[in-house]
């Protein structure tokens, strides 16, 4: 409760963005199928997005590290929120790709700027639990949205879900433009942005992964065991309904209860963040994670797929927050905004990379066997995660409050 008195704006503000943005998804699917009538129509939703990030991801970071991050969020969600509030008049499928790119391109520079606003303003004693209740709205929201985006297009249309987005993206950043400034130690070296400074900022974040080995060494065998959970995801409905024979009711059923898993796990991890260490959060946190991954593709019918999704959602509420703490502490603030969009980067590169493999060895292979195979290799690298985050030399890295 003290948390949510002291950082309240700003919970309220990107919970809300949360749910509006889960509304959405589900409208807009509806609203392009209408629209085009093509499965590969909606499809392209899916790939705008990641392709207007990775092109964003190479300068974006040079922006965001030398202007205002409050601003910078306020004006992202006013444009994102503006342009989501054109989505519903467009009656051509290619303005609505055009739309959504440069939404994309604005959610580019919103994510790395609250992470540092996050650092700045939320007190590293609290980060832990104001992260898990951040993973516990995300849950909620996965939850309720859907559930609500499908009794109000039954009541009043795809449209108003979408202009509920909209109106979601003002009310945070009208929440975030109450909050105060933070210090921020580049607004004091503003220039104009130029191809040299974009060339030697890549070689300010190259320096720092070449100084801090540790951190880079733990980032890599995360976002490596999380990017094959990620692959897996590709797979699930696949393996749901040819391999389990279940029905796309059922499919819907499990990963609501998925979402509960995920919703219990958030609460958890909020209210036991002081009595297990940032290491457990991040370490075993992720083991449990990949174990659920493995359990899941093993499962043989309803009850064991479902017992393992909701096995699979606690645990992973634990290993986000821990490491978005981690992340946190050891990623210097002066860099914060190039580093996450060079990581945002490779991140992508690396999910289109395992999900690509899987689903053509997949096609070649039993996909049970070549699932587990994948969930087997992310239960490896989360063991040698396990290793080096326990390590106690490097505690520091671990260690909350002064």
């Amino acid at each position: 409760m003290r948390i949510w008195k002291k950082y309240s704006l700003l919970l309220s503000g990107i919970g809300v963005s949360y749910f509006g943005n889960w509304v959405y998804l589900i409208a807009l699917n509806i609203l392009v199928l209408d629209m085009a009538g093509s499965a590969a129509a909606v499809a392209g939703i899916y790939i705008v997005g990641p392709i207007a990030r990775l092109l964003t991801n190479l300068w974006a970071g040079t922006i965001i590290d030398r202007v205002n991050k409050r601003n910078l969020m306020v004006l992202a969600d006013i444009l994102r929120g503006s342009l989501v509030l054109l989505v519903p008049f467009l009656d051509s499928l290619w303005t609505v790709y055009s739309i959504l790119f440069v939404a994309n391109i604005a959610g580019a520079f919103f994510g790395p700027s609250s992470t540092f606003y996050i650092t700045k303003f939320v007190a590293d004693t609290d980060r832990r639990r104001f992260n898990s209740i951040m993973s516990m709205m995300n849950s909620g929201s996965f939850l309720i949205g859907p559930a609500v985006a499908g009794v109000l297009i039954a009541l009043v249309g795809t449209t108003w879900c979408i202009v509920l987005n909209a109106v979601t993206f003002f009310f945070c950043a009208v929440c975030i433009a109450k909050l105060p400034d933070v210090e921020d130690e580049n607004l004091q070296k503003r220039e104009p942005i130029t191809v040299k400074m974009l060339v030697s900022d890549w070689h300010v974040v190259k320096g720092f992964i070449q100084q801090d080995r540790y951190f880079i060494k733990i980032y890599l065998l995360f976002q490596s065991a999380l990017m094959i959970a990620f692959a897996l995801d590709s797979q699930e409905v696949t393996f749901i309904k040819q391999n389990l024979v279940l029905s796309d009711q059922m499919y819907g059923l499990i990963v609501s209860i998925a979402g509960v898993g995920s919703l219990l796990g958030a609460a958890a991890s909020a209210g036991l963040a002081k009595r297990f260490s940032l290491q457990m959060y991040v370490g075993v946190g992720m083991i449990l994670t990949a174990v659920g991954y493995l359990l899941f593709y093993s499962a043989v019918d309803f009850w064991t797929a479902t017992a393992a999704f909701l096995f699979l959602g606690f645990f992973m509420a634990f290993s986000n927050s821990g490491y978005d703490t981690f992340y946190q502490k050891n990623v210097p603030t002066t860099i914060m905004g190039r580093f996450g969009s060079l990581a945002s980067m490779f991140q992508s590169l690396l999910q289109i990379t395992f999900t690509f493999i899987l689903g053509v060895i997949g096609e070649w292979f039993s996909l049970q066997m070549v699932a587990i195979g994948f969930a087997s290799i992310a239960v490896f690298v989360a063991l040698l995660l396990c290793r080096h985050v326990f390590s106690k030399r490097h505690r520091p890295y671990y260690a909350e409050g002064n």
